[in-house]
């Protein structure tokens, strides 16, 4: 029962992108939050950190500050003003209406330092793989306790604008946002690309 109830979690999991405007309560919300730390870590540092946003205004300041980073990029890349006002005007919409926002973050405060800049490299990424699985935990826990998420890659390509705007420590730097939220609808199924494409024994090209 308990290993069924897991891979249901792992295929039921949507992508949600629009919400009920309905509050979460916050004792679900504590159990959604606890599930971060019991992901497994590099070296057990736990290198990940979470912002949660509830607070109108200031998921509407954050917005708008991505948002007009995100307009810079659709300059360069020569997108018509149409189109660039269409994507920007949804995007701020889609995180203004998010009940909460929850913002993964990284810090290297409890990872190993190295003096040469190869091994420091893979310290960085173990970091950013050990965020990446709490993460998961909290996708998995939210859809279990009937929540919808969905999980921006955003602060990625604005990281100093969106330090700004939540007034994050230098050490501690943004990877990730995270709508929360009752969904308004169930999406459906996306494609996946069969196991067979995807898992090879011993050697690259062996699927068999």
């Amino acid at each position: 029962m308990y290993a069924s109830s897991i891979w249901r979690a792992i295929k039921d999991r949507r992508s949600i992108h629009e919400y009920l405007p309905r509050d979460i309560p916050n004792g679900v919300l504590q159990k959604v939050l606890e599930a971060t730390v019991w992901a497994p870590s590099a070296h057990n540092a736990q290198p990940w950190r979470f912002i949660v946003i509830k607070d109108p205004k200031v998921k509407e300041t954050l917005a708008e500050a991505m948002a007009k980073e995100w307009d810079k990029d659709l300059r360069e890349d020569r997108v018509p003003p149409e189109d660039r006002e269409r994507l920007i005007e949804a995007s701020i919409k889609r995180f203004t209406e998010s009940p909460i926002l929850i913002i993964a973050c990284l810090t290297m405060d409890d990872m190993d330092t190295y003096q040469d800049e190869r091994r420091q490299k893979a310290e960085y990424t173990m970091a950013v793989q050990s965020v990446a699985t709490s993460v998961q935990n909290l996708l998995l826990r939210a859809h279990a306790e009937g929540l919808g998420t969905c999980w921006f890659c955003a602060p990625l390509f604005c990281p100093k604008k969106v330090k700004e705007v939540l007034r994050l420590p230098e050490n501690v730097e943004p990877q990730a946002l995270i709508t929360l939220g009752y969904p308004s609808k169930k999406p459906e199924v996306p494609p996946r690309k069969s196991l067979k494409s995807v898992v090879y024994h011993n050697y690259w090209g062996c699927s068999g």
